[in-house]
């Protein structure tokens, strides 16, 4: 028995390889995926199919993956919200513990998005503004518990204001309602706020990252900590399997993935969508899904995310 599985494992990838996208066609985490699926073929030796399942933020597909065989046939496209859903209440599965990470592909700090034509002309402006109108100051986010409410709630925390917050279905919306004057902030990734910065319609007054954003349109940017506030806050995507994957196959994903984000033509489509690459390998990848996770665990209890979720599901 245990020869014929040897045998088996030298020959994977001997089919195509299912990768399930959470969410739905041409998001964030889609586009990404079809990129891969471009250079699967040359480094994994079979395609990739792209399977998207999206609904319950992630839930419905990321359950499909844990559930699946441990063969290295089916896979998922993981973000934050791996590690915040379980955070908010009982999930089918614990999916920091019950996914494997393979490999990170990218990171994008959250941005504090503001028009252009409101005064505040430094993130200083908009405090002292903020503490003489407490309240008054809405800021938006792509729906509750997501990464840019996290950043957002954390802002005000860290800053002693009392912004309202506002969910709206996606990221994307988000921006459209600071373009329209509905909110007066956004929290989102600087993919999205990108063409407004270039055109001069939005102003980023913070980054929260650890590190200034490399994109030259942001590069005079300050992250939050420089500016003195502890506001940490990043999507990512990344790639994992269900637990248990013979060490082989983990080993050839691993290095066919790292190959895919090595790319020179990977990594240009990867910066077209306003992404920056950072790669980082299995044993990296499960250190920083800790890492976000003990901080994640902290930060929503402390801004009270947990609790408005619970008045949300009432």
């Amino acid at each position: 028995m245990e020869n014929k599985t040897v045998t088996e494992t030298k020959k994977y990838p001997d089919k195509p390889i299912t990768l399930i996208v959470p969410f739905g066609v041409g998001g964030g985490m889609d586009l990404v995926a079809r990129l891969l699926e471009k250079t699967a073929p040359a480094q994994l030796g079979q395609p990739l199919v792209i399977l998207n399942k999206p609904g319950g933020t992630g839930a419905i597909g990321w359950n499909e993956v844990v559930g699946a065989t441990p063969d290295g046939y089916t896979l998922g496209i993981t973000g934050i919200e791996v590690l915040l859903q379980p955070l908010y209440g009982p999930t089918k599965f614990h999916y920091p513990t019950a996914l494997e990470p393979l490999v990170q592909i990218s990171e994008s700090p959250m941005v504090m998005a503001i028009l252009a034509e409101q005064p505040w002309e430094n993130l200083d402006d908009f405090i002292a503004y903020a503490k003489q109108h407490q309240g008054k100051i809405k800021f938006g986010h792509s729906g509750i518990g997501g990464i840019g409410h996290v950043a957002g709630e954390s802002f005000s925390k860290a800053a002693k204001l009392n912004l309202e917050q506002v969910p709206f279905q996606s990221a994307a919306e988000a921006m459209t309602n600071l373009l329209g004057g509905h909110v007066q902030v956004a929290f989102l990734t600087p993919a999205l706020a990108n063409e407004f910065v270039k055109s001069g319609m939005v102003r980023i007054l913070g980054v929260a990252g650890e590190h200034r954003l490399s994109n030259p349109d942001f590069a005079n940017t300050p992250t939050f900590k420089e500016q003195g506030l502890d506001v940490v806050g990043s999507s990512w995507f990344g790639i994992a399997a269900p637990k248990g994957l013979p060490i082989e196959v983990k080993n050839k994903l691993a290095d066919g993935f790292k190959a895919m984000i090595n790319d020179p033509e990977f990594q240009k489509n990867i910066e077209q969508l306003g992404l920056q690459v950072t790669y980082l390998d299995p044993k990296e990848s499960a250190e920083k899904w800790l890492k976000d996770s003990q901080r994640l665990t902290k930060t929503v209890q402390e801004t009270g995310i947990v609790e408005k979720i619970k008045e949300q599901k009432k």
